[in-house]
């Protein structure tokens, strides 16, 4: 495979996010906002928001966006209730009427899906999907290319995440009970409950909010092409050789790596998701200590030969860390996605490629991270005659 080669279809790639956000948000920002609204009302309610998918794509985005509202990393912001649900069954055993039923997938999965939806509607739930399920609310975005599908919907519900706390803030408080949020939106201190003119603000904010990831992803991958590019070939001299790619990340990075690892046994490629067992997980935790989580993994796995894929958005995690140091002891490559300055693993060089999401706003640096690694799947397959895994990857998005 050819730098020279792959760096020119990184423009097209990113100039077809940029067309896909820039139809999808404005045309639903509106929506969005009065979803926020819809949302808040819900949990005031002492609903839970319920999140279902079937295929294990669709699982990273339950498990992402039920981490994210059940552990905001928002400073002020108030955990709130999330289940990530493994089957559309558990939705009849779980949901009440007061509940958020969030359903991900793609028209593939209607069949299961939609009977699900329709069951949470029966029970007085709201309802919301992310493609045609029959939900209250459907928000589906219109490219046909199921990476960039994923990257706007991930998008979506960080921004639901994010801006359903400002109806919380809005419940009639004056400025000085505005909450952490006020410097961030000083129309909290508006007395009244009308939620026209906020919900009309918070439409401002999920387009800036949009134009932002954009803005990101194009300083990620667009800043330094051949970053990316060399990654992708290490992806794929490992794979065609042979090896596997072992994928780690903590909390959204966590989803994140199970959506990357994925993409890659959907492809046919093989991969292993350092995050996916429990039992392992907390009984090295619990037993030696949660920095070795995933170094212990990497022992018992990794192979000279094999790839190693971190996510962090700090750069910083000792756990990721400590399994870099580990792969590289046992001739893995590796390649990291990180975010802010890069942190440690930028700074002290503890991977063989990395890629810097520049960003101290998480939710944004998750984002650009999932255009970073779908494009990394992608850029792998090398010349038109490749074989290699991005080739598979890619044939993926033309179905």
């Amino acid at each position: 495979m050819s730098a020279a080669g792959g760096v020119p279809a990184l423009a097209p790639a990113l100039d077809d996010r940029r067309h896909a956000s820039e139809e999808f948000f404005p045309a639903q920002a509106e929506r969005i906002a009065r979803l926020c609204h819809r949302m808040s009302e819900q949990f005031l309610r002492g609903g839970r928001l319920l999140a279902v998918g079937v295929t294990p794509a669709a699982l990273s985005d339950v498990r992402h966006v039920a981490v994210e509202f059940v552990h905001p990393v928002i400073v002020g912001k108030r955990a709130l209730p999330a289940i990530g649900l493994t089957a559309p069954g558990e939705v009849s055993l779980l949901a009440e009427p007061a509940d958020i039923v969030m359903a991900f997938g793609e028209p593939d999965d209607a069949s299961e899906l939609a009977a699900c939806i329709a069951r949470a509607r029966r029970r007085g739930c709201l309802t919301v999907s992310f493609a045609p399920l029959g939900a209250e609310w459907t928000l589906e975005p219109p490219s046909p290319l199921p990476f960039i599908r994923q990257e706007l919907v991930e998008t979506t519900y960080h921004v639901l995440w994010e801006l359903v706390h400002v109806f919380f803030e809005h419940q009639g408080r004056h400025r000085e009970q505005a909450g952490a949020a006020s410097f961030l939106y000083p129309f909290l201190a508006e007395a009244s409950t009308d939620p026209g003119p906020l919900i009309a603000d918070v439409r401002e904010s999920v387009l800036m909010k949009a134009a932002e990831v954009q803005e990101l992803r194009e300083r990620t991958v667009g800043d330094a092409p051949d970053r990316l590019i060399a990654a992708a070939a290490a992806l794929e001299h490992a794979l065609v050789d042979g090896g596997r790619v072992l994928a780690l990340g903590n909390g959204g990075s966590a989803t994140d790596a199970m959506d990357l690892v994925a993409d890659l046994i959907a492809a046919g490629r093989p991969a292993i998701d350092l995050t996916a067992d429990s039992a392992i997980i907390t009984a090295i935790a619990n037993d030696v200590g949660p920095e070795a989580i995933f170094a212990r993994q990497v022992i018992a796995y990794g192979r000279a030969g094999d790839a190693l894929v971190a996510l962090s958005t700090s750069g910083n995690s000792p756990s990721v860390i400590s399994a870099l140091q580990e792969a590289r002891r046992r001739e893995l490559a590796t390649v990291a996605l990180v975010g802010y300055d890069g942190g440690r693993v930028a700074g002290e060089g503890l991977a063989d490629h990395v890629i810097v999401t520049p960003s101290q706003h998480i939710p944004r640096i998750q984002e650009a991270q999932a255009t970073a690694y779908h494009l990394l799947l992608e850029t792998a397959a090398g010349e038109p005659e490749s074989h290699g895994p991005g080739r598979a990857v890619a044939d993926l998005q033309k179905r």
